[in-house]
This record gives C-alpha cells, sequence and structure tokens, in this order.
C-alpha cells in the first residue's frame, strides 16, 4: 500500500484506468441514455484517457508529480471526446492544480483534489444535472473529506464506496434511466475510473461492480429513439481565447441548445453543446476567440450506426492485422481485409483505418490479433465510427484467436449473429507460443539469458529453457490441462518451426489421441511457434 501519490503511481494510474475503460467501455456505451442516447460515452472516456496517457508518455522518466499530472490535464483536453469526455478532463484538470499546488501526494492533497475537481466539474456545466457524472464526482468527494485517517488509499477507497451507492442511485434520479431500467453510463465511467486509483494505491485489483443488466438489450434501445425534439448536432472545438472571455460564451451556447460544457484555462478551452444551429455555436466561439479542431457530429447518423449494431444490415466484412505472409493468405482466403502488423513493425491507426475503408461494408470487425495492436484498432474502429461506418473490435490478442474467429465467419448472414460467433470462437481459445530471448531479463518463470526459449500462454511466461522443443513441449502441456479439440499449431519463418511442430504434434499423438491438430505456415518473426487450443 502507498502512503503517498507520487509521480510513479500516477503514470501506473493512467495505464490501468485506460485497460478498465477499455474492458468495459462497450458496457458503458450500451448504458449511454442521457442526455442523448447515441451509445458512446464508454468510448469517448476511454478516448479522452487514451490521450490523457498519449500526453503522459511524451514526459521524461524522472518527470515529477506535477508535470505528470499538468500533462494528463492538458492531454485530456486536447483530446476530450463528447459531453463527458469534456467533463472528465476538468476532473482531471482539478487534480492538476492542486497536485502542482501540493505535490507530497497524501491523504490532505487527495481530499483537496477531489474537492477542487468537484467544484471545477460543475461550474464548467451551462446548466448541472443531477443522477449523472456529477453526482457520483460530488458523492465520492463528501465521502473522502469525511475519512478521518491519514492514509490516501483508504480515503479513495471510501469515496469509491460512496461512489458506488451513488452510482446506484442515479437510476431513480433522472426519468430516462428509471424508464431503461440503468445507471447513468458517464457516472459508471467514473467509479471504473475511482476503482483503477484506489486499486493503484492498495496494491490489489479492485473488484468490479457490475450495474444490473437491461435485459439483453442496450439502454438506448430500451429508452427508445434519440429524442425526437432535442438537438440535431454535437458541435465540439478547441477555443483559444481569454477567462474573461468565457462566461459570455457559455451564456451565448446555453440559448443556442443544451449539454454546455466549456472547460480548460491559461488561454485554451474545450468547447462542447448540442445544437440545431451549428453556425450560431461557432459563431460565439469566434466572438470569444479562435475555434479550431472543429468536430460536429449529427445525431442522425448515431441512429443509422444504432440500426447497423443490432443486426439491421446483413454481412459483417472483417479486416484483421497477420504477422505473416502465410498468415496473411490464410485470412484474405476466409474474406479478411489483411493489414501486415506484428513484432517490429505494427499497424498504426491510419493504415487500419484505411483497411477499413477499404473494406466497403457499412458493419465492419476489427482482428487486431496482436496485444500491441489493440489500442490502434480501437482508435481506428471511432475514426471510423465518425465517418458513419459501425466497427466492432475483437480483442484478439494472437492470431490463433483470430483463426478461430474468421473460421466460423458468415458474411452472408446477419452482422450481429456473425459478431457473436465470431466472438464467442476467440474467446474459446487459448493461445500459446515459443519465442527467443534477445536480452538478459527476469520474466515470470524466472531469469532467463539471451538465447534461451521463452515459452508463454496467454501472453505470460510459463517456461524457460534452452532447449525450444522441450519448452514447447511444456507449453502444450499447460494448454492442455484447461482441455480442447482442436489444436492449431502455426509455423514461423524460423530455420527452426518446422522441428518445433513436429515434436508437438508428436507429442499430442502420443498423449491425446482426442485432439484434432492442423499445422499451418504462418511465416511471422519472432515466434518460431504459435499454438492454439479451442
Amino acid at each position: 500500500m502507498l502512503d503517498h501519490l507520487d509521480a510513479r503511481a500516477a503514470r501506473r494510474w493512467g495505464i490501468v484506468a485506460l485497460e478498465h475503460l477499455g474492458d468495459r467501455r462497450d458496457e458503458i456505451d450500451g448504458l449511454n441514455v442521457f442526455p442523448v442516447p447515441d451509445g458512446d460515452t464508454g468510448t469517448n472516456m476511454y478516448l479522452t484517457v487514451e490521450a490523457a496517457v498519449a500526453a503522459v508518455e511524451e514526459l521524461p522518466d524522472g518527470a515529477d508529480l506535477a508535470a505528470v499530472a499538468d500533462a494528463f490535464a492538458r492531454g485530456a483536453l486536447l483530446g476530450a471526446r463528447g459531453n463527458s469526455g469534456v467533463i472528465l478532463s476538468q476532473l482531471l484538470r482539478g487534480w492538476a492544480d492542486v497536485l502542482t499546488e501540493r505535490p507530497d501526494g497524501g491523504a490532505d492533497t487527495v481530499r483537496a483534489a477531489m474537492g477542487r475537481a468537484t467544484d471545477q466539474a460543475y461550474a464548467a456545466v451551462g446548466r448541472p444535472v443531477e443522477g449523472t457524472m456529477l453526482t457520483v464526482v460530488r458523492a465520492a468527494s463528501d465521502a473522502a473529506q469525511d475519512y478521518p485517517d491519514a492514509d490516501p488509499a483508504g480515503a479513495v477507497e471510501h469515496a469509491l464506496s460512496a461512489a458506488r451507492a451513488a452510482l446506484a442511485a442515479t437510476t431513480e434520479q433522472l426519468e430516462p434511466l428509471s424508464r431503461a431500467g440503468v445507471v447513468d453510463a458517464g457516472a459508471l465511467g467514473v467509479v471504473v475510473l475511482l476503482e483503477a486509483l484506489a486499486g493503484t494505491l492498495s496494491g490489489r485489483r479492485m473488484v468490479r461492480q457490475r450495474p444490473r443488466p437491461t435485459g439483453g438489450r442496450s439502454a438506448a434501445e430500451s429508452c427508445g429513439d434519440l429524442e425526437a425534439g432535442g438537438p440535431a448536432h454535437e458541435v465540439m472545438y478547441l477555443l483559444d481565447a481569454e477567462h474573461e472571455a468565457v462566461p459570455a460564451l457559455r451564456a451565448a451556447l446555453d440559448g443556442l441548445g443544451d449539454a454546455v460544457v466549456v472547460v480548460g484555462g491559461a488561454g485554451l478551452w474545450n468547447v462542447h453543446v448540442h445544437t440545431d444551429d451549428v453556425g450560431a455555436a461557432i459563431e460565439a466561439g469566434m466572438a470569444a476567440g479562435r475555434p479550431h479542431r472543429i468536430r460536429v457530429t449529427t445525431f442522425a447518423a448515431q441512429r443509422e450506426r444504432r440500426a447497423l449494431a443490432t443486426g439491421a444490415s446483413a454481412g459483417l466484412a472483417v479486416v484483421a492485422g497477420a504477422a505473416g505472409p502465410g498468415l496473411a493468405r490464410l485470412f484474405e482466403e476466409c474474406g479478411a481485409t489483411v493489414v501486415h502488423s506484428g513484432p517490429g513493425r505494427r499497424a498504426s491507426t491510419a493504415e487500419l483505418l484505411d483497411a477499413v475503408r477499404a473494406a466497403g461494408a457499412p458493419s465492419v470487425v476489427l482482428l487486431p490479433n496482436d496485444p500491441d495492436t489493440l489500442a490502434a484498432a480501437n482508435a481506428a474502429a471511432s475514426a471510423a465510427r465518425d465517418e458513419g461506418v459501425q466497427v466492432a473490435v475483437l480483442p484478439t490478442r494472437a492470431a490463433v484467436q483470430g483463426l478461430a474467429a474468421i473460421a466460423v465467419h458468415d458474411p452472408s448472414g446477419s452482422a450481429g449473429e456473425d459478431l457473436v460467433r465470431m466472438a464467442a470462437a476467440a474467446a474459446a481459445t487459448r493461445h500459446g507460443g515459443v519465442t527467443v530471448a534477445t536480452r538478459d531479463a527476469l520474466t515470470s518463470a524466472g531469469w532467463c539469458r539471451v538465447g534461451d526459449g521463452l515459452g508463454l500462454v496467454d501472453g505470460d511466461v510459463v517456461e524457460v529453457g534452452a532447449d525450444l522443443a522441450q519448452v514447447a513441449r511444456a507449453v502444450l502441456s499447460r494448454l492442455l490441462s484447461a482441455g480442447g479439440e482442436l489444436l492449431t499449431v502455426v509455423t514461423g519463418n524460423d530455420p527452426t518451426s518446422s522441428r518445433l511442430a513436429q515434436a508437438v504434434v508428436d507429442e499430442v499423438r502420443a498423449t491425446r489421441r482426442d485432439i484434432e491438430v492442423s499445422v499451418v505456415d504462418g511465416g511471422q518473426q519472432g515466434y518460431p511457434l504459435l499454438l492454439g487450443l479451442e
């Protein structure tokens, strides 16, 4: 347990928070009812934190807590998406301001940061509404102030308990939430972020509490279509302006629409409004200063994308990452648009987005097939959604999971049903591999030296040894211990690949005749052998 929040812990919190939001963003999207049921709150909060983390990664390793906190806040401000992302960026700014003034990171600082963040978030929203993320933030802050002890971890856990209770109460505080029978989406995002912070400070993984289900339908579907009488557009832009110009801007925007949020400081602001008059909203910004990075979303397009998400349009295209020519050929034979992505040459967001466009379909599923390509795939999917393409990302972390998914792909059927089948097949596939250490290091299986074989199962090193064939057999044994029916063996471009594959096949035939084995030439670099067990 940490006795204070320092720069290293703050960096770690950002990474953990991004991971947690990534895990749950589809769930949060599905709860999205208020203020507009457009199904993107989880995505917006994820992309906002992603921008914040990226800003921190540009800092030198020795940056202090104040610098890290400021980079988080500024990165979030520049990358904020949607109403929830803009409010989140203001919460981070409140934390950054206090951590700059009081960089000790103790319990009193945590309490002050929560209080400042709450006050600034309420001040930034034109017409604050209870039963939203603001309510949960205030409940967490009030609980932190009441915590008497000096440990910051205890203060945050106390705040988290209050936030969870406030989250559950949001259902009865807003009529759209009550009608849909769900909690507020942005409020759940705040709880997820607090869970990440509590886990970072306490040194243990927090148990995630789930909101009650909605009977298999998204909240947006449960509450009906987008509000018929509501504004038609979401307008967002960055604004260079003096602090004195902001009150008049807020007043002008408040007269043009709703969901008005203006956050920032030091001459840079992020502006958000739902309105029917896009031109007037931008002109209000021009009267206050210099608007730039203007983004307009039409809610009618959100309705069309939601119809695609429910399977109303048949035919799902696939974009798949491939680490070698053999894998690329296999995915192409199954109808996928392939992007090269593997160790040493991961696909960029732009390359994946170009592939989604090239697929030429209204519904696309992205198979990154690599953990280090997952973030780029999520960013590409978000950008494609802004262009009107419904994109889902299956978090396939290995090529064998992608092969399992595309093996059940049926482009002639319902996009929704096809996606469910592919997701189930990928999730049911455990993956392993054999690689060679390129440097001395301490792994989860012990020390390795340059040239040692490393055996991995589901991304973790489980075996270290000089004999690659023995390492491969150890990985196989681990995979088979959990049961399975079909083993896929993927050979790489290493000269030892064929020998290792034969050792695995011989082992299976000698010990497990009930297992069907398929050997394919993947041609990937860095991994002489990949294994997948379905």
